[in-house]
């Protein structure tokens, strides 16, 4: 006869989340989550089949605190968009760890398919849609996680930043002159600042979209005849 099971559905992923923050992408391992948990690796297989199973519980566990809900309908369209990526930001930066795996694991999670749901209807809403909708929300979704990997993997107030502002001016004048200025930019305002600019490449104002220049911000080109 099996053992009973003794842990929650939650439990693993939670497990293996502590060990994500701790350690890494790295460290990640049935082995590693076991120790955390206090079993053995075998006893581990019980509840979960393999490392790729562990991945998605710990992606679902991770955005799963997104708040998916449609903001106000009544908010323009890039007041909802900011909205529901600062919801977004707000989960995976407390984890960044999990970032590469929210790529891989992406359509598994039926909360990471929910954000993308409303994101783009409200990208629908702005009069995007077909090719130049697809392009937008793979784009919107490049700003988000190349920016926060920037914040935490080579943030503006680091040591590189600070050596990029000593090189020489002769040499490179507008990077070093860059540099001394980004030392000031705080975290939100970096963030923030940079979707702002995504934004206004969607559309002039709120509720109207520039298609040309959505499509030109997103990589688009017309055919030539």
């Amino acid at each position: 006869m099996p053992r009973p099971r003794s842990l929650t559905p939650d439990q693993p992923a939670s497990a293996a989340l502590a060990v994500l923050d701790r350690e890494g992408l790295a460290g990640l391992s049935m082995r590693a989550v076991a120790k955390e948990l206090g079993m053995s690796t075998m006893g581990l297989y019980r509840y979960v089949d393999d490392r790729e199973e562990l991945e998605g519980l710990v992606v679902e566990r991770v955005l799963g605190a997104v708040d998916t809900t449609p903001p106000d309908p009544g908010a323009p369209w890039d007041e909802r968009l900011r909205i529901m990526v600062g919801r977004l930001r707000d989960a995976v930066s407390a984890h960044p760890a999990v970032l590469a795996l929210t790529l891989t694991h992406r359509h598994r999670s039926p909360s990471s398919l929910r954000w993308a749901e409303t994101a783009l209807a409200i990208l629908t809403e702005a009069g995007l849609d077909g090719e130049r909708r697809v392009l937008a929300l793979r784009a919107l979704l490049g700003y988000v996680i190349g920016a926060i990997q920037l914040e935490h993997l080579g943030p503006l107030s680091g040591a590189g930043t600070v050596t990029i502002s000593e090189l020489p001016s002769d040499a490179f004048p507008y990077l070093a002159d860059t540099a001394r200025q980004a030392r000031s930019v705080g975290a939100e305002r970096e963030f923030f600042g940079g979707l702002e600019v995504f934004l206004r490449g969607l559309g002039p104002s709120p509720g109207r979209v520039n298609a040309g220049a959505a499509a030109h911000l997103c990589g688009w080109r017309p055919r030539r005849s």
